[in-house]
């Protein structure tokens, strides 16, 4: 039975607009590793003219051959190995019938396009011509007949021996965007091929899907299974799930399934039993991130919430966000004080607020999400495991999330190779998780620095409730922190933030403040003819007194508001504030004292600014910039044990 645009399931009220809703019936066969289904989707105009075709992603094309616009961006086919080359384990996805409502076939007149580039061997984009267009407001049903050859485990799908981990995994509606929505200027529709950066953009729906599987085999997917029927050597599985931009599931006779429950929210885990020692980890982690999310930015509207961890042949598919269904990564002998499992399932959480029910576009601006998400990652760390120890504490060495984030993005020697408002696919030449993930946090933590903690909240808040089952863009959330700025702070700032945006979104400059200097000088009696041309005063009296200057110098490009604290010899502290503009200025004290010491941002509000040693000068000797190089040490050392377990 297909749930219709309206309806409800289990109760619950639409939440979204409910524009392009599935109904999915699939076999798996395990021998021949392929998946064989028939779909009906029901869609719904939402735009001002008629539409007279609709686009389809078929992902699992990409994996096709190596001459797939994925498999030439990612240069993945160079990394293949051996076995899947000379097996030929590769994917792909096939229409076989697509029929309107009254029954005509319309597949003979689909054509696969290219939308983002000229590689006419992209078949990740499948046109289908209508026979008659779709009203403004009208909705019409599909049906499909569709079969697919699963890949070996490619980034984030496929199969590697028992495991399957299905996620853009079915032929799935771009978005057909009405003038004015996000960047439209048109009725048009939105329909990327599928890159090797970025993720997906799709429109809010209800998901019936039925999973028919060998007996003996779990299945865990997005949403709530609603029933389960037994065959003789085939178990069904029917999930379903309303208000949601897409469907993932995965299956294995080897899934153990540990549950927990907070509050109305069943949590699954899913892993091996070589895993499940992890449970209380990803349980205590995830917990934490639900309650955090909830008091900060809005309740999770869904009852379900299963967490897949991967077993070793399968962690390509590690570290992955689909709605209510997510997945991690652990490693058997992975010390406990390595936070690698905590950091990927709250992070891989955060997705369902933004991208999944703030649903931004992940490939034209992949910021949105991942910066984001990385930004509240930070946070419910911190909060959880505390603000000095969140992603490293182990042997005695303790390093916290924003310290990691920093080292990652300034130890990239591409940190400002692009924007952070760059396309997903239009990196090229590389930086793509360093500019869109980190700078994008760090920049985020910089605006809470400047605005004020309570105003970040309420940004954040306001952003969600106002956009929640939406399709935002950059310009809605920069309207947003514009509203509410000034609503709180006056012209303090200006007449807006969009300076900051200027430069932290669509710049590359860095950021670097520093004391470049301190110098006390006696003040002394004045000298020479004074009074008149005949007297010489030759007496230098010292009037025991100290002139003091102390030197700050903007070094990069990026200029912000810091505050800088002035230290004295006798305990004084004189807090300064200096509007970044110039290259350079000087804060000059005449009293009684000398000053000791001086910090530019004292508090480390701008968590951009890259070299913090420099922030800070003393008269006397500072160790505390030894932690810098201690932090980039440990960082070395969590990559090069990651690395190791991959290979155990």
């Amino acid at each position: 039975m297909f749930i219709l645009c309206g309806t409800t399931i289990f109760g619950q009220a639409p939440l979204s607009p409910r524009i392009a809703n599935y109904n999915i019936n699939l076999s798996l066969d395990v021998d021949n590793k392929q998946v064989n289904a028939s779909q009906r989707v029901v869609w719904r105009n939402i735009g001002t003219t008629p539409v007279d075709e609709l686009q389809f992603h078929l992902y699992y094309n990409a994996f096709k051959n190596t001459e797939s616009t994925f498999m030439k961006e990612g240069s993945l086919s160079r990394g293949l190995s051996p076995d899947s080359v000379e097996e030929c384990s590769w994917g792909w996805v096939e229409v076989l019938s697509f029929k309107d409502s009254l029954g005509t076939e319309l597949i003979g007149g689909a054509e696969y396009i290219h939308p983002d580039d000229d590689n006419e061997q992209d078949q990740t984009v499948l046109r289908i011509p209508l026979n008659e267009p779709v009203a403004p407001g009208s909705t019409v049903a599909f049906d499909m007949q569709w079969h697919s050859q699963i890949p070996k485990i490619m980034p984030r799908t496929g199969y590697n021996k028992d495991y399957y981990f299905m996620v853009q995994w079915f032929p799935k509606l771009g978005v057909y965007e009405t003038a004015g929505m996000r960047l439209a200027t048109e009725d048009q529709w939105n329909c990327h091929q599928y890159h090797s950066s970025g993720e997906y953009y799709s429109d809010f729906g209800n998901y019936d899907v039925s999973i028919e599987v060998p007996k003996g085999y779990v299945v865990g997917a997005s949403g709530q299974l609603a029933e389960k029927t037994e065959g003789a050597s085939t178990t069904t599985w029917r999930y379903v799930i309303n208000d949601v931009i897409d469907f993932g599931w995965t299956t294995s006779p080897h899934f153990v399934e540990a549950l927990q429950q907070w509050k109305n929210v069943e949590i699954k885990l899913l892993c091996y039993a070589d895993h499940l020692h992890c449970a209380e980890r990803y349980f205590g982690a995830v917990k934490s991130a639900l309650a955090f999310m909830e008091k900060e930015i809005g309740d999770y509207p869904y009852n379900t919430l299963t967490i897949v961890d991967p077993p070793i042949h399968g962690i390509f598919s590690g570290g992955m966000e689909y709605p209510t269904f997510i997945s991690a990564v652990s490693f058997c002998s992975l010390p406990i004080g390595i936070r690698t499992p905590e950091t990927l399932v709250v992070h891989e959480f955060i997705h369902q607020y933004f991208m999944q029910m703030v649903a931004t576009h992940e490939v034209e601006e992949p910021w949105m999400d991942e910066g984001f998400t990385t930004y509240y990652e930070g946070k419910i760390l911190d909060a959880y495991l505390g603000k000095n120890k969140s992603t490293i504490d182990w042997m005695g060495f303790q390093i916290g999330n924003e310290a990691f984030n920093r080292a990652e993005f300034f130890n990239d020697d591409k940190r400002q190779i692009a924007p952070s408002s760059t396309k997903s696919y239009e990196y090229t030449e590389g930086g793509y998780g360093t500019i869109a993930y980190n700078k994008t946090a760090l920049w985020l933590t910089t605006l809470e620095g400047l605005v004020g903690e309570d105003t970040m909240k309420e940004i954040m808040r306001t952003y969600f409730e106002r956009w929640k089952f939406k399709h935002p863009c950059g310009q809605d959330f920069i309207d947003i922190v514009n509203e509410i700025v000034p609503k709180r702070h006056g012209s303090k700032f200006g007449v807006n933030m969009d300076w900051f945006f200027a430069q932290a979104l669509y710049r590359t400059d860095l950021c670097d403040y520093a004391i470049e200097g301190i110098y006390n000088q006696d003040i002394e009696s004045n000298v020479g003819y004074l009074e008149d041309f005949e007297n010489c005063t030759t007496n230098i009296k010292d009037l025991g007194q100290v002139k003091s200057r102390v030197v700050v110098h903007r070094n990069e490009g990026m200029k912000l508001p810091v505050e800088v604290a002035v230290y004295f010899e006798n305990g004084d502290v004189v807090n300064e504030v200096w509007d970044g503009q110039a290259k350079a200025t000087s804060f000059i004290y005449e009293s009684d004292h000398r000053v000791v010491k001086a910090v530019v941002d004292p508090n480390k509000k701008i968590t951009i600014d890259h070299n913090w040693i420099n922030n800070s000068y003393s008269l006397e000797p500072d160790k505390t910039g030894l932690r810098y190089y201690f932090s980039k040490i440990f960082m070395a050392t969590q990559r090069a044990i990651e690395s190791l377990m991959v290979l155990i």
